[in-house]
């Protein structure tokens, strides 16, 4: 109990933590009740609404008089110019952006963590040519190698799984640098220097002795690995080179311009993913300066 009481005196001090998380919450809640009104097994893509029909909650089908015998049908984000419900889009939309952020954020972490942590510790031929190859590649502009890569699979062959996987392949080279500069530190500190004396493997040491040291600071990083993450894809999306059968926020955004949506007046087409993404950027923000408290000592010392 005591321990649940400091947690959160913590979190009531750390504002941009709780903002943070209470958008992650919203977010969240937003795509499991919206999973509950539309069918996940059926295309979220149905081409059963009216054209370019703003918000509405009391959408009439017909213009007739006997429109008003009928159901009114509810379109609270409105159609595209397809007919497309846009509900459906943000609620599918949003859950595959977070879950190719995620993907790529969390491997790409986890190979430049064990890349880190592995050639700092050993050192030695091994450490040169992790070196050299994070130094080579982190000269190569990354959204140029993503383009190359997804260019040359191919639309058809790219969806929400490959386009994680694809972004991952570059999301590893700025961890593996700042956790080897990080490691390299620490293998001189006496507690590593103890757990060598007392027989303890290379590979012990890495996971039970250093690693826990740098946990705060792995929690900060993956959160802007997945920023980077949501970038890339957005990025991809918009030049018509993601997954264009799903719809994903960056593809929603990449058919808004290829249809001139605002052009034609269809601001709520536009304007759906585009709050979407803000909330996502907010909340990844200010997870990552609530979680910078924890992992730089100066700043929890100045607060």
């Amino acid at each position: 109990m005591e321990r649940l009481r400091l947690i959160g005196g913590y979190l009531r001090r750390n504002v941009p933590l709780i903002i943070g998380l209470t958008i992650l919450l919203v977010l969240t809640l937003f795509t499991i009740i919206g999973y509950q009104i539309i069918d996940p097994k059926v295309d979220p893509y149905p081409l059963a609404g009216p054209a370019s029909a703003p918000p509405t909650l009391n959408y009439c089908p017909r213009s007739d008089p006997e429109c008003e015998n009928t159901e009114p049908v509810a379109y609270p984000f409105g159609t595209d110019a397809q007919g497309r419900d846009l509900f459906a889009v943000a609620v599918a939309g949003t859950w595959m952006t977070m879950q190719i952020g995620l993907m790529a954020g969390v491997i790409g972490l986890a190979v430049g963590a064990f890349l880190g942590f592995t050639s700092a510790f050993y050192g030695g031929i091994y450490d040169m040519i992790v070196r050299w190859a994070v130094d080579v590649l982190l000269t190569v502009p990354g959204l140029l190698l993503l383009i190359v890569v997804a260019s040359s699979l191919g639309e058809t062959t790219i969806n929400v799984t490959g386009m994680g996987l694809i972004i991952a392949t570059i999301s590893w080279r700025g961890p593996a640098r700042v956790i080897r500069s990080q490691v390299l530190s620490m293998r001189e500190r006496s507690y590593v220097m103890m757990a060598r004396l007392n027989g303890m493997s290379g590979m012990g040491i890495i996971f039970r002795e250093m690693m826990p040291n740098l946990l705060p600071y792995l929690g900060a990083s993956l959160v802007g690995a997945v920023t980077a993450a949501i970038f890339a894809s957005m990025g991809l999306a918009a030049l018509g080179l993601g997954p264009l059968r799903e719809p994903t926020l960056g593809v929603t955004i990449y058919w808004v311009i290829n249809q001139s949506a605002f052009l034609r007046g269809l601001w709520w087409w536009g304007a759906v993913p585009i709050a979407i993404v803000a909330l996502l950027f907010v909340m990844l923000f200010m997870i990552s300066i609530g979680l910078d408290e924890v992992a730089n000592p100066r700043v929890r010392r100045s607060a």
